[in-house]
């Protein structure tokens, strides 16, 4: 099995964690044809993208 590079260790902030970055994921999405994420698929969508990048817990 390969080394991973996600999760990251949860920071305090994250500057490249913004809305835009959802809305890219969403772009991508509808680009290969999936139905645009609209209202209540944002927010948990934004979630998932968070559990994906960032462990649970503090800062290294």
């Amino acid at each position: 099995m390969s080394e991973r590079n996600y999760p990251l260790p949860r920071p305090a902030t994250d500057p490249r964690f913004t809305f835009g970055l959802v809305i890219d994921v969403t772009d991508a999405l509808t680009t290969r044809g999936y139905p645009p994420p609209t209202g209540a698929d944002l927010v948990e969508l934004q979630q998932a993208l968070f559990g994906f990048l960032y462990a649970d817990g503090g800062d290294r």
